[in-house]
């Protein structure tokens, strides 16, 4: 796209926003479609094409994508090597079950070339839950214990194994966790439980704590740690950056695992493979999914070579995982990472955005905290500083607000969450950005008056 094409987004030509075709066609789907997200419930617009950053919906309105659908779309909507290379096997070989295939030598051989470490025992899946459920399994059959634990407000995934390990809440799953399933607190800079003298967070103190933990509140049987490195759906909560190397010093001194769910931050969304990277940690198990096919659903499980026969005693295998088009697609992402250097340009563009929320805690009295790490970011939105009291209404106002002036992203109740394609120009960032500040500023006005 070139820079005059790119002076005309975004582009809202409907009188109002979602424009009529969006409301009817929304109207028509939702007769039958259900369980929609929230950020569709609070605006209900109907996409209709994308094209890298861009995205089109039926009224012919076009905005920046800062959401890359849910962290997917990393290299932008359609990009054309990842497009060919799953046409190719759609009309060449579309299914063989697990056996192998060249595609999918390939991709195994270009995943434990660039992963770090001793990673180098992979299986591929349809979607991140069944990566995780089968990372869950691999820790377990790894050491012979059941036992797992995670951390407050966590994501891994919407089965009961996955659900019993995160923050989501409902009868559906029965009354209570899985057997086995256990929470702590992780660090929080912004929202810390234990600080040290001079007000900042202590890791110290929850690692002690977790010692305590692993002590007094498990049977002892505790088979692995599984962890988002960076907190998607809590709100792109960023650890301080000793978390993760004495977390790791502390499960090898117990004999525990330490499974990084990376479903959401690998593949270049925080400038690197993996997140895990950023901390010189390698996790003994891995999920990656969403941006690892670009769109396609493939997902992974990476483990430490040692631990890599498990797969054979957890029945590893699935229908679609590992068919031809997705290791194409995962390939084609994977090449166009490297030939285009985006994780260097990930890491580019988080500096932009560093700059331009450099004030925005000082300059706007509901900005609490502002965060970034590559093109994973997040504004936390307070009604007051001092209490930080979690401001739900500012959160949903700006979400609509920036929507409507042509930016489609991410709500999370009074966190703002942000995830744009790794490949988006400096220019357009920087417009994206300079939307969600005039958003935060009326809303502000609105809501304080």
């Amino acid at each position: 796209m070139g820079r005059k094409e790119e002076g005309l987004i975004p582009e809202i030509v409907s009188a109002v926003v979602p424009g009529p075709k969006s409301v009817e066609y929304h109207n028509r789907c939702t007769k039958y479609f259900k369980g929609l997200s929230e950020q569709v419930k609070l605006f209900p617009v109907a996409f209709e094409s994308g094209k890298g950053y861009v995205l089109t919906d039926v009224d012919g309105n076009r905005y920046i994508d800062f959401s890359s659908g849910i962290y997917v779309t990393t290299l932008g909507h359609c990009h054309p090597k990842i497009s060919e290379a799953v046409a190719k096997y759609a009309g060449q070989l579309m299914n063989c079950h697990d056996f192998t295939t060249e595609i999918k030598m390939r991709l195994v051989e270009k995943l434990a070339a660039i992963l770090p470490g001793d990673l180098k025992g992979f299986q591929l899946y349809d979607c991140g839950t069944a990566a995780v459920e089968a990372g869950l399994r691999i820790c377990r059959a790894a050491t012979g214990k059941h036992e797992l634990v995670s951390g407050f407000y966590d994501f891994h995934g919407k089965t009961y194994g996955g659900v019993s390990l995160g923050h989501i809440r409902s009868t559906a799953y029965g009354a209570t966790r899985a057997p086995g399933s256990h929470m702590v607190p992780r660090p929080d800079p912004y929202r810390p439980i234990w600080t040290k003298a001079d007000g900042t967070i202590d890791t110290d103190k929850y690692i002690e704590f977790y010692e305590i933990y692993l002590d007094r509140g498990t049977v002892g049987s505790v088979a692995a740690f599984v962890l988002e490195p960076i907190q998607g759906w809590g709100g792109s909560i960023i650890p301080p950056d000793d978390f993760f190397p004495k977390l790791k010093s502390l499960c090898e001194r117990k004999n525990i695992l330490l499974m990084a769910d990376e479903v959401l931050t690998s593949w270049g969304r925080t400038g690197k493979w993996l997140c895990m990277e950023h901390w010189n940690v390698v996790p003994d198990v891995v999920s990656i999914g969403k941006g690892f096919g670009n769109g396609f659903p493939v997902t992974c499980v990476a483990v430490r070579e040692k631990y890599a026969k498990s797969f054979e005693s957890i029945s590893a295998s699935s229908s679609y995982g590992g068919n031809p088009m997705a290791c194409a697609a995962a390939l084609a992402s994977t090449e166009v990472i490297e030939e285009e250097n985006l994780l260097e340009h990930a890491q580019h563009l988080e500096k932009v955005f560093r700059k331009k929320m450099a004030d925005w805690t000082t300059k706007y009295q509901i900005v609490g905290d502002c965060r970034v790490k590559g093109c994973l970011l997040g504004v936390e939105l307070v009604k007051d500083k001092k209490t930080k009291e979690p401001f739900d209404a500012a959160g949903k106002m700006v979400y609509q607000k920036a929507f409507r002036k042509g930016l489609a992203w991410i709500p999370a109740g009074h966190i703002l969450r942000m995830s744009p394609p790794i490949i988006m120009p400096e220019e357009i960032a920087i417009k994206g950005m300079d939307i969600i500040e005039e958003s935060i500023a009326e809303t502000e006005k609105e809501l304080l008056k």
